[in-house]
């Protein structure tokens, strides 16, 4: 049976995952993310979001937990005004954020990382499947985000309620940020964190099928 690791803690990504009905288990790694972009120097939102997505899913291959699985790994920035937006984690910086963005568009990019971790050769005494690619691959998915105009009472609302404070641009699709988002041109899922059309892709580079991953 194929196993996937998702190696993120973020419940959005899982819930999605679950309710597509994609067996899987979750191991977060211990990345830390200002570290790996201070290393590498990368300042673009649509390259950032690839590189942590992709630190996160190497840290997780590494561990003997992983062995014999495939590994996802993913992160998301939003590009507001041409600045990448991580989480704000305050409430003063998620509240200067959001009156920029409201009545306005932004984009936000989940970066994806797939690493096979499964045996690539059978084992000599006949026991290994054999059955991995020894693949490595990732891509990012973006989806353009238009919010409605939000006055201050309500922002300061939703920041009171803790959600954005945790979440990439400030924002949800699938929480009580919903109702500030007026369209979404690209995949929905995109925004939720996760894209489950391009796991689908990265899964087939590594022949496997995400039927092979379907609950029951």
């Amino acid at each position: 049976m194929v196993r996937l690791i998702l190696a993120s803690q973020s419940p959005a990504r899982t819930k999605l995952l679950a309710e597509a009905g994609i067996r899987h288990s979750i191991l977060v790694s211990d990345v830390n993310e200002d570290a790996v972009q201070a290393s590498y120097g990368v300042t673009d939102p649509h390259d950032t979001a690839l590189l942590l997505a992709r630190a996160k899913a190497e840290a997780v291959a590494a561990l003997p937990e992983a062995e014999g699985a495939l590994v996802l790994g993913c992160d998301s920035v939003f590009e507001f005004d041409g600045e990448a937006h991580g989480k704000p984690y305050t409430a003063e910086i998620a509240r200067e954020r959001m009156l920029r963005m409201s009545g306005n568009t932004g984009v936000l990019h989940t970066g994806h990382w797939l690493v096979d971790c499964r045996d690539t050769h059978p084992d000599g005494d006949g026991e290994g499947t054999g059955t991995g690619t020894g693949a490595t691959l990732g891509t990012v998915a973006s989806a353009e985000v238009s919010f409605l105009e939000m006055d201050p009472a309500e922002i300061d609302a939703y920041i009171a309620t803790g959600e954005p404070l945790h979440c990439a641009g400030s924002f949800t699709i699938d929480g009580l940020g919903g109702a500030f988002i007026r369209k979404v041109d690209g995949d929905p899922h995109t925004v939720v964190g996760l894209s489950v059309s391009t796991l689908r892709s990265l899964l087939a580079a590594a022949n496997v099928r995400i039927t092979d991953l379907w609950r029951g």
